[in-house]
């Protein structure tokens, strides 16, 4: 269950992305943080306690809303802005192997 709902903002343009591989959708201007979360209810695990982290500060300045690209590049979700086509993978998506 997304831990966010969109009340607002619906007429922006629609920008797809993927999260673990599953299409979704967000919304020009929208932060990764909340595109992610307007879908899923975490962007990570934490790594000391296991317990769901979906950011904190929401300014860039702490380090809990970091996610990683298909890529393998690492980006703060609260300050970067979402892009067409952008593959974010969790911890959940990652093969442990």
């Amino acid at each position: 269950m997304p831990l966010l709902h969109r009340l607002v903002r619906n007429d922006s343009a629609v920008i797809s992305f993927t999260i673990d591989g599953a299409p979704c959708d967000g919304r020009a201007g929208d932060t990764l943080l909340t595109a992610v979360l307007c879908h899923v209810d975490r962007l990570r695990d934490s790594e000391f306690s296991a317990a769901p982290r979906a950011g904190f500060c929401q300014m860039g300045a702490c380090q809990d809303c970091w996610v990683q690209l298909a890529s393998g590049e690492r980006l703060r979700a609260c300050t970067t802005e979402l892009a067409a086509g952008m593959h974010i993978v969790t911890q959940r998506g990652r093969s442990h192997g």
